[in-house]
């Protein structure tokens, strides 16, 4: 077996001082390409030689490694042979003159300059012990032998007295190449401050910096979570007459997407792209982040396919950012599909995965799957922290998992998280949406006791669950309290008010009309007309019309659908059917009523079931106009409740009309193929509206 023996680093060497010294040239006239940070050179000897060795170099101020220097020897061999290109000669084994040989290459020197780098790396950062340790080195120091020594170094403070060392005794030929080396040990230990300082001295000492020079402290920056220095550093190149080259760019992608400057980032990016620059994973996850905080969630996804198009492959960080942004999207079939990925590609899911998964399931409200998370985060031992348990807990509440919160609840407080104030506010909602009073009063008192004062949110909730009880008293106390705390009622408050009145006996219903007069005026009015039974003209609905107009948009189907209830609780169809009609007029309610050839359809899904009740008194006064009219009705009648059911109820809009449609006599039955569906036939219908209009006529 042949042994090969590095005889020529030295020329190596010199290639790298050459691509600093092109790095300051003008950029613009050549093609930026991974050959600018990478050479390489197929070595062979001559035809006499008994074997060819070959050698593909990479040379570059970003990675680790330095070539070796060449030996006195090893020039004399090149001149003998006439070929500078030679990096290796073949030994035989065999040969009494190998171990000779082995001896006088570079290897045995080179490794007795790594050696002491990692001692250096280790002793006590003062100038006599890094002088003895450089000292004792043999042979005449050369610059390679500098060079390989810093860049090998990882301690910053030792690395500043070997780099005066050198200084006070060697002469450079490139002294720009040693303190590029230099910088990169402050790269390795992220202390930007010296770093910025050894440039400084740079420029005293008359070196001028190169691309390396810069991109070093860029990315020493970058690694400090320091973006708005990393995009100072790059914004100076010009006046030191330097072109950024393509790995720069990329970096900076980066650098400008996390300082904040969008427009630069994505510009720098469409250059890269027609540029065919090397992009890298953090590059695209940067990429991805921007998209999601602008909300384009759909631009993230475009982003990953040109990431993988160019065979990029995503790293932990890239995926953990698209389930952040498929999240907020909230899309969890996609959220599903990348920690897929994520295990299909061999990744393991760090505590930020199931962080994410865990805020995706829950703004989704998908349950099952944001419990199976919470269940394995806890066998892996990754303690869930504040956040993410109010994440799980406020989904809890909105799907009216009672059970489930509480056994949460105390898993919190047993992990030894501290609830805050958004955590009680949660648990609050979840007893009061039950109307467990107690339960939730000792919350509010476990609150009190915690240091907290409630909150809008609480105090909503409060007053819903004093309602749910008929605890009247309670309610109006809760509401005062609202403006002792120096509270402002806002949109959902009043509506709670409103829905609290819904439930209210009518004997008691003038204690919660002053309430909602000092809430909201404009609703108080509304309300007020209704419970005093007052306006003969037409004032009722001009004043529902400004009440309307003043609210918030997501409130006011809520609000239309209380008020409609009130009025049914109250035995006032007529102005039930009045706001009805206005809620349409307003398009606050869509699509109610709609008509094919084959079936007329009355859709309740989005109405309350006061609301509903009102929708179909007035359909079925449409159905007897068009009879009436000799016209004809469809083959099919058919009235569409959904199939969901309150979230803390066993009760959905399908069964509470269903009791109605019986108390009706009606001849609408539930569909067994269509879940949430009655249907009746045309003359199941036309019979049974004949028959109501005799007794109506009856009874008149």
């Amino acid at each position: 077996m042949a042994s090969n023996l590095c005889s020529s680093p030295s020329s190596l060497y010199k290639r790298l001082c050459n691509i600093s010294s092109s790095s300051s040239r003008d950029s613009k006239s050549r093609n930026l390409n991974n050959n600018f940070y990478h050479s390489s050179k197929i070595n062979t000897l001559s035809s006499q030689s008994r074997a060819t060795s070959l050698q593909i170099t990479n040379v570059s101020l970003q990675d680790e490694e330095i070539p070796r220097q060449e030996t006195s020897k090893d020039s004399n061999f090149k001149e003998k042979t006439g070929s500078s290109s030679k990096s290796y000669i073949w030994v035989n084994p065999e040969s009494s003159r190998a171990s000779i040989l082995r001896k006088s290459s570079y290897d045995a020197k080179y490794t007795s300059l790594v050696n002491a780098a990692k001692y250096l790396n280790s002793c006590s950062p003062n100038k006599d012990d890094v002088f003895n340790v450089l000292s004792e080195l043999d042979g005449k120091l050369l610059e390679q032998d500098a060079v390989v020594i810093l860049n090998n170094m990882s301690n910053p403070d030792t690395a500043l007295l070997a780099l005066k060392y050198f200084q006070e005794r060697l002469k450079f030929n490139r002294e720009v190449v040693v303190y590029n080396v230099t910088l990169k040990v402050f790269r390795k230990g992220r202390d930007l401050d010296k770093a910025e300082k050894l440039f400084d001295e740079m420029l005293e000492r008359g070196v001028k910096p190169d691309n390396f020079t810069f991109s070093t402290i860029i990315s020493c920056a970058r690694l400090c979570n320091l973006a708005d220095k990393a995009v100072e550093w790059f914004e100076k190149m010009p006046s030191f007459g330097l072109e950024p080259d393509d790995v720069t760019f990329s970096t900076m992608i980066d650098s400008y997407g996390r300082a904040g400057n969008v427009e630069k980032a994505l510009s720098l990016y469409d250059r890269a792209r027609t540029g065919e620059w090397r992009l890298d994973a953090t590059t695209f996850s940067t990429l991805i982040r921007i998209y999601k905080v602008a909300g384009n969630f759909d631009g993230c996804l475009n982003v990953y396919e040109e990431m993988k198009a160019l065979g990029v492959k995503p790293n932990l960080v890239t995926y953990n950012i698209l389930l952040d942004a498929m999240g907020r999207a909230k899309r969890p079939w996609q959220v599903k599909k990348f920690f897929q990925d994520i295990i299909d590609n061999g990744l393991s899911p760090s505590f930020v995965t199931y962080a994410a998964l865990l805020h995706a399931y829950g703004r989704a409200r998908y349950g099952d799957d944001a419990f199976k998370i919470y269940k394995e985060m806890k066998e892996k031992g990754l303690g869930l922290n504040v956040v993410l348990y109010n994440s799980i807990l406020a989904m809890c509440a909105d799907l009216g998992h009672v059970d489930k919160a509480v056994e949460i609840f105390e898993d919190m407080k047993s992990s030894g998280i501290k609830p805050d104030s958004w955590t009680f506010s949660s648990m609050i909602t979840i007893f009061s949406c039950c109307g467990k009073v107690s339960e939730a009063e000792n919350t509010l008192n476990e609150m009190f006791e915690a240091g907290f004062q409630p909150n809008i949110f609480i105090l909503t909730s409060l007053i819903q669950c004093y309602g749910k009880a008929q605890l009247i008293d309670d309610v109006v106390k809760t509401f005062n309290r609202i403006f002792e705390l120096i509270i402002t009622p806002d949109d959902r408050f009043c509506g709670c008010l409103l829905n609290v009145m819904t439930q209210t006996p009518n004997e008691e219903l003038s204690k919660l009309v002053k309430c909602v007069e000092r809430a909201n005026p404009k609703l108080g009015i509304v309300v007020k007309l209704l419970v005093e039974e007052q306006d003969s003209g037409g004032d009722f609905k001009n004043e529902a019309t400004d009440l309307f107009d003043s609210i918030s948009t997501e409130v006011k189907k809520a609000y239309c659908n209380c008020l409609i209830d009130l009025c049914i609780k109250l035995n006032m169809l007529e102005r039930a059917c009045e706001l009805l009609d206005l809620g349409l007029t307003l398009e606050i309610h869509t699509n109610i009523m709609s008509r094919t050839s084959t079936q007329w359809s009355l859709n309740l899904k989005s109405l309350s079931p006061g609301a509903a009740m009102t929708a179909l008194h007035i359909w079925m006064n449409d159905l007897s106009k068009v009879l009436e009219a000799g016209e004809q009705l469809p083959p099919l009648l058919g009235i569409n409740t959904g199939h969901g059911k309150h979230k803390y109820s066993e009760k959905g809009l399908a069964n509470v009309f269903e009791s109605y449609l019986k108390e009706l006599n009606s001849p609408f039955h539930e569909a067994p193929d269509k879940v949430g569906w009655f249907l009746t036939t045309k003359v199941a219908a036309e019979s049974w509206l004949e028959s109501r209009k005799s007794t109506d006529a009856v009874a008149a």
